[in-house]
């Protein structure tokens, strides 16, 4: 080989770099593509990178560019940048570096989210009231995530610090990739048909929405609402939201901060006990100290010490009583006496025949007999007919 063509890795790199920044088109294109992983630095630089169904480009965005941003980029959002292509000599990395950036709406996964996210709402599967608690005092939690990593790890570390005696029991399953939902679900199927675990944490570490989508399925979603063991999600970092969150019992900011939530700290638990056993005690105490005054009280009292003097002055009191009411009961039973004796008397004089007469009725007799029905007299016959004001003789034609 001729050794005028033999470069060093700088040089290849140098020259690619010369080559693009060369390139009239490369100097000042524009690229549409939808975000992902996107940071901001420390520094205000942007770093992220545009993707589309087909492949993705790193970007950069440096920070006196950034500052000019009219939005807030978030992972999800289809975007128009105007940027220069160019080579990371130092580090080999073909990138673009964006001088603008436009806004064109919520990228595609960002709509799935949303739209899964109302539809699940709407259904009620987020719901509070469907939530149940956490249990207080667990004896073991399943973990539903990947076997290595750092997940695992800082939630067993975690958790053996808090209390060594929560027995954890791990359901291996992707976390990441196109058989990853499946995986979680049949984790979380694992571990209630297993029974033992009393809460479920359910997670993994962060990452850009592609890297977290698995969480976002709706099949993962169903399956921690149908769980019968309470779940806790755990999925990236504070700021990663998941359809996982809104359906899980609880969400957990980190999965460390998800142990913290399962595992109650053992000394504390300790100390809660000795001041419950302690309260209890004084209950016990002062219980005790009242039943044995009560005693006391009744130990001395005449109803023990004399109680057939008791017997017979309770007695006399209640014939007292009954001494004292009788006169009042027996006025009471006269007036009602009297007031029977008046109304029967106005019975009779309403009844009396002379008042009926003397309301302007007559009397017809016969031989001193009355006559009710004209049926009982005779033509020629002479009868009597007493009235208001005297008697009269009188001939029935």
């Amino acid at each position: 080989m001729d050794e005028k063509w033999t470069l060093s890795v700088s040089e290849l790199n140098e020259y690619v770099r010369k080559k693009l920044a060369g390139d009239p088109v490369l100097r000042a294109v524009e690229v549409r593509g939808e975000i992902s992983g996107f940071k901001r630095h420390v520094s205000g630089h942007c770093y992220f990178a545009l993707k589309d169904e087909l492949a993705r480009v790193q970007c950069v965005m440096l920070r006196q560019q950034a500052l000019s941003l009219s939005f807030e980029p978030e992972d999800g959002m289809r975007v128009t940048v105007r940027a220069s292509a160019s080579l990371y000599a130092a580090g080999g990395t073909y990138q673009l570096y964006v001088q603008s950036m436009k806004a064109e709406g919520a990228g595609e996964l960002y709509l799935r989210f949303e739209k899964l996210k109302q539809r699940l709402a709407a259904e009620g599967l987020f719901d509070p009231a469907r939530k149940r608690e956490i249990p207080l005092f667990p004896k073991m939690i399943g973990v539903a995530t990947s076997r290595t990593g750092a997940v695992i790890r800082d939630i067993i570390r975690v958790s053996r610090r808090r209390n060594p005696n929560v027995g954890i029991l791990l359901a291996p399953c992707a976390v990441q990739g196109a058989l990853a939902a499946r995986e979680i679900v049949g984790a979380i199927e694992r571990l209630n048909r297993d029974g033992r675990p009393d809460v479920i944490l359910v997670g993994r570490g962060g990452g850009s929405i592609e890297d977290l989508w698995p969480f976002n399925e709706e099949i993962v979603a169903r399956a921690i609402a149908a769980s019968k063991i309470p779940v806790i999600s755990c999925v990236g970092h504070e700021t990663d939201f998941t359809i996982a969150d809104f359906a899980a019992d609880a969400r957990a900011s980190t999965p460390s901060n998800a142990a913290e939530l399962a595992v109650p700290v053992l000394a504390e638990l300790r100390q809660s006990v000795m001041k419950l056993s302690g309260a209890l005690s004084r209950a016990l105490s002062r219980s005790q100290e009242l039943r044995w005054a009560r005693l006391r009280a009744l130990a001395g009292s005449a109803a023990l010490a004399h109680p057939k003097r008791m017997l017979i002055e309770r007695r006399e009191a209640a014939l007292k009583a009954l001494t004292a009411r009788l006169p009042l009961a027996l006025e009471r039973r006269r007036d009602a006496l009297r007031r029977r004796l008046d109304l029967a008397e106005r019975s009779l004089d309403a009844l009396d025949p002379e008042r009926v007469i003397a309301r302007g009725y007559a009397v017809v007799r016969k031989g001193g007999i009355c006559v009710p029905d004209a049926a009982q007299l005779r033509s020629g016959e002479t009868v009597e007919i007493r009235m208001r004001d005297g008697d009269v003789p009188a001939e029935v034609l």
